[in-house]
């Protein structure tokens, strides 16, 4: 079945999908950037099913459901600080983007929405980050059903131009 692969440029919290995972940190209680909107958007709730979650480490993933979130589920996954790029940052990165889309495949979520992980305060350069991110899911994609539809969810003007670039996608009068 091919993946069907979106770029949207907007809020990541207030997307319509099966999915949306959370660029978290390392305690999944909440932060700054992605992580703390998506804890504000989801509400208390998260905050306490997240304790139970204990922790999750760098690279890896961990789903909750979505609680007042517009998705029903809240995938998390802790991606790399930038440290030069020789402290296998891209490797965790990716690890990010393949363990999501396991659990994608494992709960049956058709539709998934990415937001651009370590990016933000973690420093890591937008166009390599943007890469890793589109070739991790497109490795993924070929051997299996699950997730069906893909949705890199920019910010900003210049991450959307960013994906669209990779991903041979121009989108004229935005």
């Amino acid at each position: 079945m091919k993946l069907d692969i979106k770029i949207l440029r907007g809020d990541i919290t207030q997307i319509h999908c099966d999915a949306i995972v959370n660029a978290a940190n390392e305690t999944l209680l909440g932060g700054g950037g992605v992580d703390g909107a998506i804890h504000r958007a989801a509400g208390k709730e998260l905050l306490e099913f997240c304790r139970k979650l204990k922790g999750c480490r760098t690279g890896q993933a961990k789903i909750s459901p979505g609680f007042d979130l517009k998705a029903k589920y809240v995938i998390h996954t802790v991606g790399p600080v930038w440290r030069g790029g020789d402290k296998n940052e891209q490797a965790l990165l990716r690890s990010c983007y393949q363990n999501c889309m396991k659990i994608a495949e494992e709960n049956k979520i058709a539709v998934m929405a990415f937001p651009a992980i370590s990016t933000g305060v973690y420093g890591y350069p937008k166009e390599q980050a943007a890469e890793t991110a589109i070739s991790a899911v497109n490795a993924y994609k070929s051997k299996n059903g699950f997730p069906r539809e893909v949705l890199f969810v920019c910010y900003s003007k210049g991450d959307e131009a960013i994906y669209g670039k990779l991903l041979g996608f121009f989108s004229a009068g935005k």
